[in-house]
């Protein structure tokens, strides 16, 4: 059994210590990614492959698109889309096990060239900064999210690659997300920005966020700050490979809070990547992650079949 640690701030990883050939740093990246993702699920990661210049230009041009007029953004809404792509706005994402809806709208783009029954992107003409911007940034994040993939691949003592073709053509989303400013005499109570959650898919990796407001859930019930440094994205485990690691790697439950009441009439941008796998993906529970004292916590169910009960959990499908 491995020590467990009560972090107060999540561990700083170098991606290039994976991808440098040098097989002592290889081998340490591996550990100490899989010791983070089995005690608390998070990860700082530098040498992710997003520029300063791709960065700035992503959240200032997701910042003009939420600036624009209702009507404008409405026109890239697409219900019948179930929210996997387009405008998605306020009040239409409720956090599972919750009765009010975030304070949030977003937009999604999923994959640049889609492939079999996959929608295609919807992107506003009207702001093509942001589509070309988001598409170029889905790129590179999906090419670190396969190196890091990869790396939980060792640590489970899998073949280097035997995720890669799980998440060629994979579901994955870049969600470009304002919290918008809020009024604290309306605000419904038990709003919050994003309600106490973990996320869906395989592996989320996060750009840093224009302001504070990330906390994540300590396994001690103790609620932890979290804010990415220029350099880094946040990497944490999804809802999906916590299920086919029996809970060996956690999908630890996180929140955005509103802010204090000085600061409520200020917006709040974030642009997560959402990895997912290819629908048909078996999220069985791995048979190395089952024995006597790690007994089955887990239906068998697809990846297809877990996003959708999930989407409809959200209030973004409809049965």
């Amino acid at each position: 059994m491995q020590p467990q640690e009560l972090y107060d701030e999540i561990p700083s990883l170098n991606l290039a210590d994976f991808t440098s050939g040098d097989a002592d740093r290889k081998a340490r990246f591996v550990q100490d990614l899989g010791r983070a993702f089995n005690q608390i699920g998070f990860v700082a990661i530098r040498n992710h492959g997003l520029t300063d210049d791709l960065t700035k230009r992503l959240y200032d041009s997701a910042q003009a698109f939420f600036s624009a007029p209702d009507a404008v953004k409405q026109q890239y809404e697409h219900p019948e889309l179930n929210g996997q792509r387009g405008y998605i706005g306020k009040g239409k994402e409720t956090a599972k096990g919750f009765k009010v809806a975030d304070l949030k709208e977003f937009y999604h783009i999923g994959q640049p060239e889609p492939a079999g029954d996959m929608p295609a992107n919807v992107l506003p003409t009207e702001y093509p900064e942001f589509g070309d911007a988001a598409l170029t940034a889905y790129r590179t994040l999906e090419g670190a999210g396969k190196m890091l993939l990869r790396a939980i691949a060792l640590y489970l003592e899998l073949p280097e690659t035997y995720f890669d073709d799980k998440v060629q053509q994979g579901d994955s989303i870049l969600r470009a997300l304002h919290y918008f400013p809020l009024d604290p005499d309306t605000t419904p109570d038990g709003a919050v920005r994003a309600a106490a959650h973990g996320d869906i898919n395989l592996i989320t990796l996060l750009m840093g966020a224009s302001a504070d407001g990330l906390e994540v859930l300590r396994r001690d019930g103790k609620w932890i700050g979290i804010t990415a440094l220029p350099d880094q994205v946040i990497v944490n485990v999804g809802d999906m490979l916590d299920r086919l690691t029996n809970h060996k790697l956690k999908s630890t439950i996180h929140q955005v809070v509103n802010p204090p009441r000085e600061k409520m009439n200020q917006s709040r941008y974030s642009i997560p990547f959402f990895m997912h796998p290819r629908a048909d993906m078996n999220l069985s529970c791995l048979d190395t992650c089952v024995d006597q004292q790690h007994p089955k916590l887990y239906v068998d169910m697809t990846a297809g079949d877990f996003l959708n009960e999930r989407l409809m959990e959200l209030g973004l499908k409809k049965e």
